[in-house]
C-alpha cells in the first residue's frame, strides 16, 4: 500500500475536462445528454420491470435482456451524470479514489457486458441451430451459473488492473482530457513505466473483447446457414427476426470498443476518442431497450396485454 500513499501525496484530486471549447453549442449538447439520459434510464427500467410482471417474457433470452438492462443502468448512472457536470461547467474535479471508483464500476460494466453479448449469441445459436436441445442445456441453472461467472470474471479484470495501478508512481499531473475515469488516461499520469501495465491492459483486451467477438461473429455464421435452410420465407423471417436485434447491439457495441481498445491510439485524435467512448459508454445504453423492445413481438405483446389490465 505503500504506493496508494505514495499517490495520496502527490495526487489529492484528478480533474475531468470533458468536452472543453463547446462555446455555443455548450447548452444543445447538454440538453441532448439529459435526454438520453431520461430515455436510457426509463427505458431500460421499463424492460425489468415488464420483465418482472409478464409471464410470457419468463425464458432465457428475456432473462439475459434484463440483466443487460440493469448493467446499461448501472453503466450510465456511473458516467453520464459526471459528464453532465463537465458539460456545464468546464471540468469535473473528483478524488484520486473516487476515480477509481468510477473506472472500477464502469470496467465491470464493460466487461460484463462484453460476456453478457457473448452467452446471449451461444443462447441464439441453441435456439436456430439445435433447438431440440436447448430446453435441455439453457435453463435457469445455466441462466444463474453463467451469470455468476461472468460477474466473477469482471470484478477479477478490475481487481488487476487496480493493482497494476497501486504499483504505479504518481507525481502530476493530474488532469485528464477526458470525460471519464478509464485506464489508459489515468495511466498517463503516471510518470513511471507503464509499459507491463499496457501489455496487461492489451492482452486482457483481446481475451476480453476481441476473442468473445470471434465467437459471436462464428455463432452467426452458423445461423446464417441454418437460416438459410429453411425452405419457408415465414420461417426464415421468424428465425432472423429473433436475433437481429442482439446482432445489431453486437456490431454497435463491439465495434467501438475493438477500435477504442484493440487498435493502436496514437494514430487517433482525442476527440475521435471521446466520440468513440461516448458510442458505448452513453449511445449503446441508450438503443439497447429501443432495439430490443421496438423489433421485438413478444415484448409489444405485453406491453399491449399490461396497458389494457392497468389503463
Amino acid at each position: 500500500m505503500n504506493s496508494f500513499r505514495i499517490l495520496r501525496n502527490n495526487i489529492t484530486s484528478i480533474i475531468l475536462l470533458g468536452f472543453p471549447n463547446l462555446h455555443n453549442f455548450t447548452f444543445l449538447f447538454f440538453a441532448l445528454l439529459v435526454i438520453i439520459y431520461c430515455v436510457t434510464i426509463s427505458g431500460n427500467l421499463f424492460i425489468i420491470i415488464l420483465y418482472l410482471v409478464s409471464k410470457t417474457l419468463q425464458s432465457p433470452m428475456y432473462f439475459f435482456i434484463t440483466q443487460l438492462s440493469l448493467c446499461d443502468l448501472q453503466l450510465s448512472t456511473d458516467i453520464v451524470p459526471i459528464l453532465l457536470y463537465t458539460v456545464l461547467y468546464g471540468e469535473f474535479t473528483v478524488s484520486f479514489f473516487g476515480c477509481i471508483i468510477q473506472f472500477s464500476i464502469f470496467g465491470m460494466s464493460e466487461t460484463f457486458e462484453c460476456l453478457l453479448l457473448l452467452v446471449m449469441s451461444y443462447d441464439r445459436y441453441l435456439a436456430i441451430c439445435n433447438p431440440l436441445r436447448y430446453h435441455s442445456i439453457i435453463d435457469r441453472k445455466f441462466c444463474l451459473s453463467s451469470l455468476s461467472v461472468i460477474w466473477v470474471i469482471s470484478v477479477i479484470t478490475v481487481t488487476v488492473d487496480i493493482i497494476s495501478i497501486n504499483y504505479l508512481h504518481f507525481c502530476g499531473p493530474h488532469v485528464i482530457d477526458h470525460f471519464c475515469c478509464d485506464l489508459e488516461p489515468i495511466i498517463k499520469l503516471s510518470c513511471s513505466d507503464t509499459t507491463m501495465i499496457n501489455n496487461l491492459g492489451l492482452i486482457l483486451g483481446f481475451f476480453l473483447i476481441a476473442v468473445p467477438f470471434i465467437i459471436i461473429v462464428m455463432s452467426y455464421v452458423y445461423i446464417v446457414i441454418t437460416i438459410l435452410k429453411i425452405p419457408s420465407n415465414t420461417g426464415r423471417h421468424k428465425a432472423f427476426s429473433t436475433c437481429s436485434s442482439h446482432l445489431i447491439v453486437v456490431s454497435l457495441f463491439y465495434g467501438t470498443l475493438i477500435i477504442v481498445y484493440i487498435f493502436p491510439s496514437k494514430g487517433q485524435s482525442l476527440i475521435l476518442s471521446k466520440v468513440l467512448s461516448l458510442m458505448y459508454t452513453v449511445v449503446t445504453p441508450l438503443l439497447n431497450p429501443i432495439i430490443y423492445t421496438l423489433r421485438n413481438k413478444d415484448f409489444k405483446e405485453a406491453l399491449q396485454k399490461h396497458i389494457k389490465i392497468y389503463f
